[in-house]
């Protein structure tokens, strides 16, 4: 009989990971019919003709499909593999070679704490506060005292909380790995007692354990940060900051990092000390003027003041606010929700409490510092320079609104999260004059070692709301009828994707596979269907769309995904709704023009819902 959540053992963080049921692994033909009835209302009737016959080549019996899906078949079958996606993540995210600063990591602006903003020394501490926070959790994390995260009742996938803690990407030639505790290489929890501390570019090791495994007071961690600032009185030179180093593609970052450990033993010894560390924190030397400022340093800040191969960089600014700067190639945001809820929903005299805390007098406080050669003097100034100019290629813009929130959706009988995203469709519309491809994350931890979906927003219902929206002799009831059934559409289109039950992540995975066994399978690149209209247009997105929940969180944000994208980090909250929008400079007026069109749309289909007549 198979084993439940229900009938087995009811304790501990991962009591139910192995008990979840799999990730279910679709057939090659759902697959295919979803991809194209998902892509058609982004094609003209030739790219749909096209699109299909590439589609009926691909699954043919003498097509590439059958053979790559029966690859994936038997990797899925594999004694260990605990889903038909485990290879496909590495790939995703490890394999890709471009910069993962600001392109892939993404932040949390927490909510505002006048707490932290009134204190003495707002800035150590509101960092001693947090380094606190995450001790307790950490420690709670090891004895397995985190509840499993439950959703409606549904218990969810606990396994990326492994990578919380003392986990670094590391960069390769061809593909990064990851060093991380819990792994073959590492088994269990990370033994580490430290953390980074970076100020002003220089890097500074904390122990924020002392050697008999107790942790450090809230005092005492004071005392160690104060002592932190200290030891970097100066700001690093623009060619010493060796954190900008991971802001380079991963390629060239590899090559760098490959010459930096060559150079000197005190180099390999620094990387450890960086790599084994619990997480960054990062004490910033200005207070950003707004929440728009706030937003940008913690995702493109002082390159020279981070180290973004770190699972997990808490940032906190002069003035007491702070964030999180996150990797992403193990970490999804539902995660780093239920941490930073943990961290801020209890005082850090409580976490401070909890975790057993005893005074020690000052942690050790020790330097972090590489041997370096004119070469990698020239590589550091070069890649701070380049990433410079890359975060000033990005425009971005926040919004709030303080009378528009979950609550007020319900209240319209909609979907809170269909109402929002049918309102970027109409701004988008609005503000470039036509429908574009657009991306949202669906969560799927209920599923073993589940992470999300790929859901792909526009369906022929957008388009009929979009034009009924647009006709100036639509009346209110054809408008508001369009604004149901795209909803319903939107919703539907959802729950498939939570079950399982999308085209996107398969298909990209058989790719994947053709990639790394093409030859001894038999099959060759390139395969039509990905240069088919279909495959490049629906990836190509125009919004890319992920929303967090959480009253301890202001803002979320990451960058665009592509030349022409916006990246729509949005904080939907019972009564409020906060986003970060992002673009490429070059094409910033879109962005702007998004954002007026957004807020008139959101007022505009608020009155529209709200002026509907009771139901008979």
């Amino acid at each position: 009989m198979n084993a439940t959540p229900s009938d087995q053992r009811t304790t501990g963080t991962f009591a139910y990971d192995d008990l979840l049921p799999r990730v279910p692994l679709p057939t090659l033909a759902a697959s295919c019919e979803r991809f194209l009835e998902w892509s058609a209302p982004l094609l003209t009737p030739a790219e749909r003709a096209a699109t299909a016959a590439a589609v009926t080549a691909f699954q043919g019996s003498d097509g590439p499909g059958p053979v790559l899906h029966a690859a994936l078949e038997r990797y899925e079958a594999t004694e260990g593999v605990r889903s038909w996606l485990d290879d496909f993540w590495d790939s995703r995210y490890l394999g890709r070679r471009d910069r993962i600063a600001l392109n892939a990591n993404y932040i949390f602006l927490f909510a505002d704490n006048a707490a932290a903003r009134a204190a003495e020394q707002p800035q150590v501490e509101r960092a001693a506060g947090l380094i606190a926070a995450a001790v307790d959790y950490k420690l709670r994390l090891d004895d397995e005292r985190i509840e499993p995260v439950r959703q409606r009742g549904q218990v969810l996938s606990m396994a990326q909380n492994t990578y919380l803690f003392s986990t670094t990407r590391i960069p390769g030639a061809v593909q990064d790995t990851v060093r991380t505790p819990y792994s073959e290489a590492w088994p269990g929890p990370s033994p580490a007692r430290h953390i980074v501390v970076f100020h002003r570019g220089n890097i500074i090791r904390l122990d924020v354990v002392g050697p008999d495994g107790q942790p450090y007071t809230l005092d005492d961690l004071t005392a160690g940060l104060t002592a932190a600032l200290k030891a970097a009185p100066t700001r690093a030179p623009a060619d010493a900051a060796v954190g900008q180093l991971t802001t380079k593609a991963r390629a060239a970052w590899a090559q760098s990092r490959e010459r930096l450990s060559a150079l000197d033993p005190a180099n390999a010894a620094a990387l450890d000390t960086i790599e084994t560390a619990l997480f960054c924190l990062c004490l910033e030397e200005a207070t950003p003027a707004d929440n728009l400022a706030a937003c940008d340093q913690l995702l493109h800040g002082d390159a020279g003041n981070r180290w973004f191969d770190k699972a997990v960089s808490l940032i906190v600014f002069p003035d007491g606010r702070a964030g999180i700067n996150v990797e992403h190639c193990g970490l999804d945001g539902t995660t780093i929700l239920s941490f930073v809820d943990d961290l801020l929903s209890t005082s850090p005299q409580e976490h401070s409490a909890s975790s057993g805390a005893q005074p020690q007098g000052l942690p050790a406080v020790e330097p972090v510092e590489f041997v370096l050669d004119a070469d990698l003097r020239a590589d550091i100034a070069e890649a701070g320079a380049s990433f410079t100019d890359f975060a000033a290629a990005t425009a971005s813009t926040v919004l709030s609104f303080d009378d528009i929130g979950q609550q007020q959706a319900k209240a319209l009988r909609t979907s809170p999260d269909a109402f929002v995203q049918l309102a970027y469709q109409l701004a988008h519309v609005r503000a470039k004059g036509h429908v574009g491809a657009t991306y949202e994350s669906i969560a799927t931890r209920q599923w073993r070692r589940g992470r999300t979906e790929a859901m792909r927003v526009v369906t022929p219902q957008i388009h009929q709301f979009v034009a009924a929206m647009q006709d100036p002799a639509a009346d209110p009831a054809t408008k508001r009828a369009a604004f149901r059934a795209a909803a319903d559409a939107h919703v539907r289109r959802a729950k498939d994707c939570q079950a399982g039950r999308a085209p996107e992540q398969h298909l990209w995975e058989l790719q994947f596979i053709a990639r790394r066994q093409g030859a001894e399978l038999g099959v060759r690149e390139p395969i039509a269907l990905y240069d088919s209209p279909g495959w490049v247009k629906t990836r190509d997105d125009f919004l890319s769309t992920s929303s967090a929940p959480s009253v301890n969180v202001e803002f979320f944000g990451f960058g665009s995904t592509s030349s022409q994208c916006i990246g729509v980090a949005y904080v939907l909250l019972p009564d409020r709704f906060n986003l970060y929008l992002s673009t490429p400079r070059a094409v910033a007026g879109g962005l702007y023009a998004f954002a007026e069109q957004l807020a008139l749309a959101l007022r505009e289909l608020q009155d529209l819902l709200a002026d509907e007549p009771p139901a008979q």
